[in-house]
């Protein structure tokens, strides 16, 4: 496949590996909430990298990297979110947080 040679899909799926992880050891009544949410968050990233990718277009392409930086944004929200309601430390989410910075800034490089 061809997206896997793009270098911030691969640290977009390595964020979203991350969160599934995670929020495995949320409490069972945020599966709908929190953890559903989360998880759609992070996973849009890279399938909107992937389908944007498959597209004819430059401009269609670049059209899908805003909406996976949409989705990146949504998905630092909960985590912060996660970490102020004392879900995840301090640590893990700092963790995250740069993995979707840098994730951000590649994202933002391809979209310019």
């Amino acid at each position: 496949m061809l997206y896997k040679k793009i270098l911030v899909w691969g640290k977009s799926h390595q964020l979203t590996l991350e969160v599934y992880k995670l929020t495995r050891l949320f409490p069972k009544e945020e599966l709908f909430g929190i953890v559903s949410q989360i998880r759609r968050a992070s996973s849009s990233v890279p399938a909107n990298i992937v389908e944007g990718n498959s597209r004819g277009t430059v401009k269609e392409y670049k059209q899908f990297l805003i909406q996976a930086r949409g989705s990146l944004t949504e998905t630092v929200y909960f985590l912060e979110l996660s970490k102020d309601l004392g879900y995840i430390e301090t640590n893990d989410f700092e963790r995250l947080y740069n993995l979707a910075t840098e994730v951000g800034k590649m994202l933002n490089s391809l979209i310019i």
